[in-house]
C-alpha cells in the first residue's frame, strides 16, 4: 500500500504539507518545531534534497553546526546543485575562516540562483577577506540592490560594508609618501 500511495502522490503531498508547516514555524523562530516538521517531511520523502537543505539551514540558524553540515552534505549527495545546501556550507566555512571553501560554496550557490542577495552579500565578504575589495564592492552593490528591492533590513549592513570597501579602495589608491609624510590632505 505504501508504494501505491507514493505512486499516487499522497506521500509527496503529506511531505509538502510538513514542509509548509516547517517554514511557518521557522518564520516564527520556533526552530525545534520547524526541525520536527522537516523530520516528518524527510521521513515521507527522503529523496528530496530541498528538505535536507532546509532542515540544515534551520539547524544552522539554531547554532547546531554539526547537524547542519550533515544535512547540507546529504542534500548535495542527492542533488549537487542544491543552492541552499551550498549557501549553508559557505556560511559554515566562512564562520570557520576557511575562505577558499566558503568561496567555492558561495560561488556554487550563486550559479544555482544568481539573484539571491544573501549569497551576493557573503560572496562580497569572502572577496574582501581574500583582499579583492573592488570585487567585494561590486558584489555588495548587487546585494544592496536586492535587499532594497525586497525592503530587507539587511540593506543597512550592505551600506556599512560599502563604505568600508570604498575607504579601503581610497587608501589603496593614495600614493605612498616617504617615511614621516602624511597621506591626509
Amino acid at each position: 500500500m505504501a508504494r501505491l500511495t507514493q505512486r499516487l502522490g499522497f506521500t509527496r503531498f503529506e511531505a509538502d504539507e510538513e514542509y509548509k508547516l516547517a517554514l511557518e514555524a521557522y518564520a516564527k523562530r520556533r526552530f525545534d518545531d520547524a526541525i520536527l516538521h522537516m523530520d516528518k517531511a524527510i521521513e515521507r520523502l527522503p529523496t528530496k534534497s530541498e528538505y535536507f537543505a532546509a532542515r540544515g539551514f534551520f539547524y544552522l540558524e539554531d547554532g547546531v553546526k554539526h547537524k547542519a553540515q550533515a544535512d547540507f552534505e546529504q542534500a548535495l549527495k542527492i542533488y549537487r546543485y542544491e543552492m541552499l545546501a551550498h549557501y549553508g556550507r559557505g556560511v559554515i566555512a566562512y564562520d570557520d575562516k576557511n575562505w577558499d571553501e566558503a568561496l567555492a560554496h558561495f560561488t556554487d550557490a550563486y550559479r544555482a540562483n544568481p539573484k539571491r542577495p544573501e549569497t551576493l552579500y557573503y560572496l562580497a565578504l569572502v572577496y574582501h577577506r581574500k583582499g579583492n575589495n573592488d570585487g567585494a564592492r561590486q558584489l555588495m552593490e548587487q546585494a544592496q540592490a536586492g535587499f532594497e528591492a525586497a525592503n530587507d533590513r539587511r540593506k543597512a549592513d550592505t551600506a556599512r560594508w560599502l563604505k568600508e570597501f570604498h575607504k579601503q579602495l581610497d587608501v589603496k589608491d593614495r600614493p605612498k609618501l616617504p617615511l614621516g609624510g602624511s597621506n591626509n590632505p
